[in-house]
């Protein structure tokens, strides 16, 4: 089982099976509704810690130890950790409880069960996913005049981009389902070529030349026409 690594893909092997993990955009859907999908990512990046950590120097101007403390408890952690088993689950066709463990309830609790991966790299590995899964990790030029243009949304509508794939690539509904968001990105740049005109580093790398190309007429170290012998 070869994975395409740059559309996303992934394969965990363990001695009875291999697992094959692509963040597709019907795998989006299987996280949640289009909010939930975006809150998923948000919380596998900590956006909630953070968001925690920053009333907090709002409030006291500093982080309390009781707040340090309290973060570092596992009820915090152990959200990540189950939305990032989500995502992975999310992304395979099979049962892969063998590589990301369970949760199971317990006397006080759910109690997490381990499984062939650490839960570090469960997490690590969800990120990715996700990162494939809604935002694409294609190269694309961004022209200037498109800087700053944009938003951000709360939700994540896969069946959008399952649409436009149909209709911009000809395909069927399954075969569009499959695609990750870093191929449909490979494949609309494919089809229709980066437009005319330059990006925001190129635009400053040119006017940078051309600075210094009029300094050094100031200075006469350059002349206008070079003056060949003939």
């Amino acid at each position: 089982m070869t994975p395409r690594l740059e559309y996303g893909e992934m394969v965990i092997s363990t001695a009875e099976k291999d697992y094959l993990f692509r963040p597709s955009l019907d795998a989006m859907t299987r996280i949640g509704a289009p909010k939930e999908i975006v809150s998923a990512f948000a919380r596998l990046n900590g956006a909630e810690v953070q968001q925690i950590i920053a009333s907090a120097v709002d409030a006291y101007g500093a982080v309390p130890e009781w707040l340090i403390t309290l973060l570092n408890k596992p009820v915090y952690g152990r959200s990540i950790l189950s939305t990032a088993m989500d995502v992975m689950q999310a992304c395979c066709d099979d049962d892969c409880s063998e590589v990301i463990g369970e949760l199971r309830p317990g006397k006080s609790g759910m109690v997490y069960r381990q499984g062939a991966m650490h839960y570090r790299d469960i997490i690590l590995l969800a990120r990715e996913l996700m990162t494939h899964g809604i935002i694409g990790k294609a190269k694309v030029r961004k022209l200037q005049r498109n800087e700053g243009k944009d938003e951000y949304s709360d939700e994540f509508h896969a069946v959008d981009y399952i649409s436009a794939a149909r209709v911009h690539f000809n395909i069927t509904r399954s075969e569009a389902e499959q695609l990750t968001m870093t191929e449909f990105v490979m494949m609309l740049k494919a089809k229709y070529p980066d437009e005319k005109g330059f990006t925001a580093d190129e635009y400053e790398a040119i006017t940078k030349a051309d600075d210094a190309r009029n300094d050094d007429l100031i200075k006469g170290k350059r002349r206008l026409v070079s003056r060949k012998k003939i």
